[in-house]
């Protein structure tokens, strides 16, 4: 079993920057992924960002590369979402999950076997 906690999230202006952070509880192996997926008011479940927990090898959706970056802390078993230049498009829920896969940063949303409750962000204009 694993629990994840999102935290951070809120209201930002367009063109500002927002952390969100997950905390990982529970076991975490090396072969884990970590994930960021967002929901829009209205839109499917889309994936954001992934990231492997042991080798650091990171994936983005289109949308977001280069604006957003992922990023985890081993030691404290937490992953981060850095979210800069923000637009309106990007609000959304946010969400992290993990899923264990031998290669690659799966982006599918049945990939992933555990989710965190989610966490609003806002960009407005």
């Amino acid at each position: 079993q694993v629990q994840l906690l999102e935290s951070g999230g809120g209201l930002v202006l367009a063109g500002g920057s927002l952390s969100v952070s997950c905390a990982a509880s529970g076991r975490i192996f090396s072969d884990s992924v970590m994930g960021w997926f967002r929901r829009a008011p209205g839109k499917e479940r889309e994936f954001v960002a992934g990231i492997r927990w042991g080798s650091g090898t990171t994936a983005y959706a289109d949308s977001v590369k280069d604006r957003f970056t992922i990023s985890r802390d081993n030691a404290k078993n937490t992953v981060y979402l850095q979210m800069n230049s923000l637009k309106p498009e990007d609000t959304a829920v946010y969400y992290c999950a993990t899923a264990r896969v031998r290669i690659g940063v799966p982006r599918g949303v049945d990939n992933y076997d555990y989710w965190g409750q989610g966490t609003q962000v806002t960009v407005s204009s």
